[in-house]
């Protein structure tokens, strides 16, 4: 049995006021990133993670004839090439984080082979009251993302919430229905209704979807993701890179090096605090009711829905997703998309798009905005 009794660390006034003498200082000797180069086989793996099989990521024959010449990644791959962007804060050892949105602007695509250098630092500290566990401490970050030419490729804030694990799952009230409940099983039915999303899923390609075709009020096509399960959850950490998943030696020197990292589990042994993401009995003990997704793959898939839509000659050039609830294993999600304005002037023809994620029960679960520029 697992130690339940076990109490975790709490967040204290000192911890804060340590923690805000950070803000501004730019972050060295950051854990290295999963990728360092945006190479044909990590593109590959990146949008695989996230089931997108767009043939400009990952058929270099069909990218050959576009206008970049050779395969490009998808704009959510940085999430891939630093460690701060993806959710490994600092300060508040063995406070549980939980990634919760991040607002990109992107300045040019990222090429077959680009070396990656960023640059962070922690921008902000905000205080809140939460109903998944009470207190909460919003932490932000900003990191610029740059190619070997020094030319800037992209700039984004992302955030994690540091929540006292405790508390969510003695107090937290969120989930407290899930956490009660047994998963119903999807009929066979509800498995075809799901699916024929994947089967008319369209990736508009070389065909381009000009500015003066599109109206504010138009639709995208809804996009699905799920039924979730923790293999889909283990693809994406196979492209994305997890932040705490290690082995053996390397397992021991991250433990050792960061105090309160490892969490024993039921034999004793101290493991990573990632493994709410396939571990139910982990998952439950920070306050949720099952393992669940994570948060840069649920932004990734926003973008997602979006490249699918803009073709080969559009640009992402805003982005930005606020995650509102967990999406346990067994969640389906319906990402709905909406033009809310179009813009242009002597240089760029824009489309603002208004974005929200519901789960099969319809309750929210992430929502965004975005800006495309269109041929």
């Amino acid at each position: 049995m697992s130690n339940v009794t076990e109490r975790f660390p709490i967040i204290t006034e000192q911890a804060l006021d340590d923690l805000r003498t950070r803000i501004g200082v730019k972050i060295e000797n950051t854990l290295e990133p999963w990728c360092y180069e945006a190479t044909r086989d990590n593109i590959r793996h990146y949008a695989h993670g996230i089931g997108d099989d767009n043939p400009l990521w990952c058929d270099p024959d069909y990218a050959s004839d576009t206008a970049f010449g050779d395969v490009i990644a998808p704009p959510s791959f940085l999430f891939a090439c630093n460690r701060i962007i993806s959710g490994y804060v600092g300060g508040l050892p063995g406070v549980h984080a939980m990634w919760a949105g991040a607002d990109w602007k992107f300045h040019a695509p990222v090429r077959r082979n680009d070396q990656i250098v960023t640059e962070a630092h922690l921008k902000d500290l905000v205080l809140h009251e939460t109903r998944f566990a009470g207190r909460a401490v919003q932490q932000i970050y900003h990191v610029n993302f740059h190619n070997q030419d020094g030319d800037l490729l992209a700039e984004a804030d992302s955030w994690c919430f540091r929540t006292e694990r405790d508390a969510a799952r003695e107090k937290g009230t969120k989930y407290k229905a899930e956490r009660s409940g047994t998963a119903r099983p999807y009929t066979d039915d509800e498995l075809v209704d799901i699916y024929r999303h994947y089967a008319d899923e369209e990736i508009r390609g070389a065909t381009p979807r000009y500015w003066e075709d599109v109206n504010v009020g138009d639709t995208l096509p809804t996009m699905v993701k799920g039924p979730m399960t923790v293999t889909g959850f283990i693809a994406y950490a196979q492209g994305w890179g997890g932040l705490y998943i290690r082995a053996n030696k390397l397992a021991w020197q991250q433990i050792h090096a960061h105090p309160g990292l490892g969490i024993k589990n039921a034999r004793g042994i101290p493991d990573c605090p990632e493994r709410v993401h396939w571990e139910t009995e982990m998952a439950t003990r920070v306050g949720t009711p099952d393992a669940y997704d994570y948060g840069p793959e649920r932004c990734s898939w926003m973008m997602h829905q979006l490249t699918n839509w803009m073709g080969d000659d559009g640009f992402l050039m805003h982005s930005a997703s606020e995650i509102r609830r967990h999406n346990p294993v067994g969640d389906t999600l319906f990402i709905d998309a909406e033009v809310t304005d179009k813009t242009s002037d002597e240089n760029d023809h824009m489309v603002q798009i208004k974005q929200t994620a519901r789960n099969q029960d319809g309750q929210l679960s992430v929502k965004g905005t975005a800006v495309v520029r269109l041929p």
